[in-house]
């Protein structure tokens, strides 16, 4: 089988083989099983963000206020049920926080879908509305107390062992949501007929507007799903940390968007793979978690990263133009 070197997701596996051929070179304790169940636990919220975002990416458009959303909804929630000293399982805390989240992406849809207004100026706009609301009534006051039902979900386990050097190592069933995450929004994206709109609009929402398309419910569907999945992966976060910090997850916005272009998705929209952008995932995943094993100050992170962008995208952009060019 002959592989295509222009792929987005070729490059993006041979740069993740060769990143951790390289820390488990500086460190061979690298390539365990304890960090890799680290990795994989890291990747969970990440990873959810990521799966969002690639759906609005393919859908033509961007959104950068997924991070407030997942914020302000794991903190209402978490606030409403401590206030209110009810014992709620843990799903329905989940449920709750999706269901606000799903509501602040219906207001992103209401200005995108409904007034035609740009997407990266309407979720900026809500972004700093979100933070801007946080920062006024909250501050920077932790709820450490987190209730009961989601205590009791971050101690659920799918896997837990111990290795023969004694070290400990363990997969919280949080990791279910990421794989139930993936796998919902494969059928939805490959196997339905609204996956197919998705793509249509990306490509051209002119074009699939003349053939029926509703534009505009179809953008609905988007953002109101990426707000219920900014809930989901906010809920989550705070569970496992065990503590709702109203900004512990700023300045997540770049990373999570850099894997899902790092995995092929186009910012012209119309193209994106989940394969790819789990791939995207692990490789941000493992920079932010391995730099300093190789002796490279975390500060540096960002610069990392902004380099991997470039490299993602201008190297298969520049393959592709030569290609074109030997055609022609």
């Amino acid at each position: 089988m002959k592989i295509d070197w222009t792929r987005n997701e070729t490059l993006v596996f041979l740069v993740v083989v060769a990143f951790c051929a390289l820390t488990t070179a500086v460190d061979p304790s690298f390539l365990s099983l304890p960090t890799l169940f680290d990795l994989l636990r890291n990747s969970i919220v990440t990873g959810i963000f990521a799966i969002g975002v690639l759906l609005v990416l393919i859908s033509g458009g961007i959104d950068v206020s997924f991070t407030a959303i997942a914020a302000f909804a794991m903190y209402s929630t978490t606030l409403t049920l401590v206030k209110l000293d009810i014992d709620v399982p843990w799903y329905g805390a989940f449920a709750l926080s999706v269901l606000i989240g799903t509501g602040l992406g219906l207001v992103n849809a209401v200005f995108i879908a409904g007034f035609r207004l740009p997407t990266l100026i309407v979720t900026l706009g809500t972004l700093s509305a979100i933070r801007g609301f946080l920062l006024t009534f909250v501050g920077s006051q932790l709820i450490s107390n987190v209730p009961p039902g989601m205590r009791d979900f971050s101690r659920l386990v799918m896997l837990r062992g111990t290795t023969g050097e004694g070290y400990f190592y363990s997969l919280p069933w949080a990791f279910a949501a990421l794989v139930l995450v993936v796998a919902g929004t494969w059928f939805l994206l490959y196997k339905t007929l609204l996956g197919r709109k998705i793509f249509a609009i990306g490509g051209s929402a002119e074009s699939a507007r003349r053939i029926g398309v509703g534009v505009r419910g179809v953008q609905v569907f988007v953002y109101a799903y990426v707000g219920a999945l900014s809930g989901l992966a906010g809920i989550i976060h705070a569970s496992l940390a065990r503590v709702a910090n109203p900004f512990d997850l700023v300045g997540l916005e770049l990373s999570v968007i850099a894997a899902v272009v790092l995995g092929g998705a186009r910012l012209t929209g119309g193209y994106g793979t989940i394969t790819g952008t789990l791939l995207g995932v692990a490789l941000i995943v493992l920079v932010s978690n391995s730099l300093i094993l190789l002796g490279i100050p975390s500060t540096w992170q960002s610069v990392v990263i902004g380099a991997l962008i470039l490299l993602g995208t201008g190297l298969p952009a520049f393959q592709a133009k030569r290609a074109a060019m030997r055609a022609g």
